[in-house]
């Protein structure tokens, strides 16, 4: 049976039939019986992952193809004796774990790990006995006890209840508490004949695991615990391995693009240089560096640096970022689903309108509703404490001191209303009702019309309906007021007095959308980011929220159309929708997979736990601080304060950090394939290697160093604009593209060296891999400024002052090394002066025919980066 049909089962069988099933009694259990069922039920405890041990989670960071790429050249370095490169290779290594780790690491600690419950205990009769126990040790057919301010700690159905509300916005996102009573059936139902079609959330004598009680006392008869509550069977959903984002998809493929490309060539260039020189054995160290050369090393660094300073940008504008690739997933993302209630809204209610039947703006309305709320002596609820607040901002404040309170008649769930009787200072009794419209509606003979007492006619009647009605339908819970002149007396006043009443008017409440939430929404948009708001609220209140965040509202879809809908009908639904309401939490999950079936990078901000699986289904999961736990355990990025404006700096640092990585990768790519082909035609016509390993390795380093700086460069306007998605194709595409224009200087230095330098013997071959090493070296540095923006580098658009520093320093550094001891140890040699000229005009060509190239890139595919 399932969880659901076990709810709906418990609802609607009798009292006694179900006391009699869980062989229970209004005693409680005894002894033996609960120790028993400890035994077999197991602890009342939910589902959650565990943060990994310290050395776990560092062993993962070593799961990375290129990481392992590089393991595995290491070795070899280590087999072959070649120091030089042991050193150069575990640096690369040590470094990009180190950074992985510590970022995460310190991001999991900074989140308390899901926790059970908020309480530790319940109270519940055993033995007869009224008793304390710890909230893990209830078991189903034990009689519980809840009062205001409990957490409710299981699947409860309810055996008596006083005035109980129930806060169920965790779990259904409805800000209002619902109204919970007991409520037994004269007469057994066939099974057959029970809805279990309905939503268990919707049924009236069940709470749950997970809820808090708002007001009123209740007893109740535990029906399920632990995993098996409705709670415990979405917090099931939350354990195990997570989907794999956007990000883990994109890198993936970018990543195979490139060791596909890699394992082609490398045995190539080994064969070709074994056949043509004659030593297999330098042949394969050369092959190794080229494998090293087109390996993208510094890849696990650069993504780790990028995303890392992402977090700690993000972090100064108080936002945890708990697993690094949000980042990225951040700027990729280019639909965000966010839930309502506490997200978009402040999760408190506050009164919005007061007005007389006619629906104007009336004083004496609000504060006969003041009064009301000001003299009861129950607990108040949120729409009382919402009037008490809203009236310190009036001139209604104060009037209390013109009354003196005479009697009371509290609130209860049949009459839906409650009303106290004042005495005004030497005056008559006036009796103020306040209550749910239908109920004070009946109550009322008259109304009170622009100050006169009229008869409330059939007519008038279905005016104030109406009127009503559209409040509900613009999102507002509306409460009526009646008042009611009495001659004094001294008995106690009863409910039968709440008759021949006057309406006056109605009073209007809402859950207001946060300050910040339309201007967010609107910088998303702008951003091109679609926005779909999945709620469990009803559709009036969510047409009203998102009316007043900036949202067009064409047509709700409700949770019953969704699940007549399989997968493939709900993406298309999804795609062509903005607003979902009165949705279960499978459901919401269901929309935010759909979506992603679709190809979007889809985000998710919610707070509840209702939220919690499709916070851990999407893309990039985001949640606020004052979120539940399974909530905020489930996301990947926590809010600490309401701004939502950090939602667009989030993005716009996601795209920023995926420029960078974006940017590194087409260029190492486009640098490396056009390297190949460099050492392909040199193997075939020199009789002697273009460059020597060591040089190649060299040439690397240096080269890598240089891009240690772009996780600090910025990116144009323009990119940052749009979302932006991982596409191993637009790689492949550069790479073959952009990749040859290198190797056409290349072979402008091999023809320059070789008969203008005259370095074509074996004798001469340190004065052409010198000639070629600078060129080499100073060409891939400069693509970096080529290819980091669509515009013109240097004039239209400049790279940071760490970027600029760090390649003139490598430029620099290049030309030197020939030059110096540790060059001529290396065989490298000096270069004449004559060569540098050649160099500038070599170098000048490159820039000049890669930006005309990049001109007719950009037209031809509409992209670069």
């Amino acid at each position: 049976m399932t969880i659901t049909n076990r709810l709906i089962d418990a609802s609607f069988c009798l009292t006694e039939d179900l006391l009699e099933e869980l062989n229970s009694s209004h005693n409680g259990l005894q002894e033996p019986e609960w120790e028993e069922r400890l035994e077999q039920y197991g602890k009342n405890q939910i589902a959650h992952d565990k943060p990994p041990a310290w050395y776990v989670q560092l062993l993962f960071c070593f799961k990375n193809p290129f990481i392992l790429i590089l393991i595995a050249l290491d070795l070899f370095s280590i087999l072959t004796e070649d120091t030089k490169g042991v050193i150069v290779i575990s640096t690369m290594i040590v470094v990009s774990v180190l950074i992985t780790f510590t970022q995460e690491y310190r991001s999991i600690r900074t989140v308390e790990k899901l926790k059970a419950m908020v309480g530790t205990t319940a109270t519940v009769t055993r033995n007869g006995i009224k008793q304390e126990i710890d909230m893990e040790l209830l078991v189903p057919g034990d009689i519980i006890h809840l009062s205001a301010g409990d957490l409710v700690p299981a699947d409860v159905r309810l055996l008596s209840s006083k005035d109980l509300f129930i806060s169920e916005s965790s779990l259904t996102g409805e800000s209002l508490p619902i109204e919970k009573q007991d409520s037994n059936f004269k007469s057994k139902t066939n099974k057959t004949q029970r809805p279990y079609h309905t939503n268990p959330l919707e049924l009236g004598n069940m709470c749950y695991m997970g809820t808090n009680v708002v007001s009123g006392t209740a007893t109740a008869i535990v029906v399920s615990t632990g995993a098996s509550t409705y709670f415990g069977s979405m917090a099931k959903t939350l354990t195990g391995t997570r989907p794999l984002t956007s990000f883990d998809k994109g890198v993936s493929s970018v990543t195979f693009v490139l060791i596909r490309f890699m394992l082609i060539m490398v045995p190539i260039i080994f064969f070709i240089n074994g056949f043509t020189k004659g030593d297999w054995w330098d042949a394969l160290l050369f092959g190794l560096s080229i494998a090293v050369g087109l390996t993208p090393e510094m890849l696990p660094v650069i993504v780790t640096t990028n995303l890392a300073k992402g977090a700690s940008v993000m972090a100064r504008k108080k936002v945890v970022v708990k697993r690094l690739n949000a980042i990225q997933n951040f700027g990729a993302m280019n639909i965000l689903c966010t839930d309502k209630t506490g997200t978009l809204t402040e999760d408190k209610i506050i009164l919005e309108t007061y007005m007389d039947i006619n629906g104007n703006e009336d004083l004496k309305v609000l504060e006969y509703a003041y009064l009301n709320s000001y003299h009861q002596t129950g607990l108040k609820n949120l729409l009382d404490v919402a009037v008490l607040k809203h009236v310190e901002l009036t001139e209604v404040l104060g009037v209390e001191k013109n009354y003196a309170k005479v009697d009371e008649i509290p609130f209860d769930f049949n009459r839906r209303r409650m009303s106290v009787v004042l005495e005004k200072i030497n005056h008559h009794h006036v009796l103020i009702c306040k209550g749910a419209m239908e109920e004070i509606l009946g109550c009322c003979s008259h109304v009170l019309d622009k100050k006169e007492r009229k008869e409330l006619t059939p007519h008038i009647a279905q005016q104030v309906q109406q009127k009503v009605h559209d409040m509900n339908n613009d999102g507002h819970r509306v409460i009526a007021v009646a008042v009611k002149k009495l001659t004094p007396h001294n008995e106690p006043y009863s409910k039968h007095d709440e008759v021949n009443l006057t309406l006056i008017g109605f009073v209007g409440f809402i859950d207001p959308p946060k300050e910040t939430a339309k201007s967010a929404i609107h910088a998303l948009t702008e951003n091109g980011i679609a926005i779909k708001v999945l709620t469990g609220d009803n559709a009036a209140v969510t047409r009203k929220v998102c009316m007043d965040v900036g949202l067009s509202v064409d047509h709700i879809v409700l949770g019953s159309e969704i699940d007549q809908l399989n997968d493939s009908q709900l993406a298309d639904l999804a795609e062509q929708t903005t607003v979902f309401a009165k949705l279960n939490p499978l459901q919401k999950s269901r929309i935010v997979k759909a979506l992603q079936s679709k190809g979007h990078t889809v985000g998710f901000m919610g707070d509840g736990i209702n939220d919690a699986a499709s916070l851990r289904a999407a893309d990039v999961g985001i949640s606020v601080d004052t979120a539940v736990d399974i909530a905020k355990e489930s996301a990947d990025i926590i809010l600490l304060e309401k701004n939502l404006m950090v939602l667009e700096a989030g993005v716009i640092e996601g795209r920023l950090t995926f420029g960078n990585i974006i940017k590194y990768i087409k260029m190492t790519a486009s640098s490396n394939f056009g390297n190949v082909f460099s050492v392909l035609g040199s193997s075939l016509f020199l009789p002697f290697l273009p460059m020597l390993p060591i040089h190649l390795l060299m040439q690397n380093l240096f080269y890598d160093i240089s891009q240690l700086s772009i996780p600090w460069d910025r990116m144009d306007k323009e990119f940052l604009k749009q979302p932006r998605k991982w596409d191993a194709k637009s790689v492949g595409r550069f790479m073959l593209f952009i990749g040859p224009i290198s190797s056409i200087f290349d072979y402008a230095t091999y023809f320059l060296m070789y008969f203008v330098f005259a370095a074509n013997t074996v004798g001469s071959q340190s004065l052409f891999q010198s000639g070629w090493f600078i060129e080499g070296l100073l060409s891939q540095t400069l693509i970096v400024h080529m290819i980091r923006t669509e515009k013109i580098p240097f004039f239209q658009s400049r790279a940071s002052m760490p970027v600029i520093v760090l390649t003139s320093f490598i430029m620099v550094a290049g030309i030197f090394i020939p030059f110096s001891a540790f060059g001529a140890s290396v065989g490298l040699e000096p270069l004449p002066l004559a060569y540098f000229p050649w160099l500038v005009v070599i170098l000048l060509g490159y820039c000049f025919l890669t930006q005309f190239i990049k001109k007719w890139y950009i037209r031809k595919f509409n992209e670069w980066l």
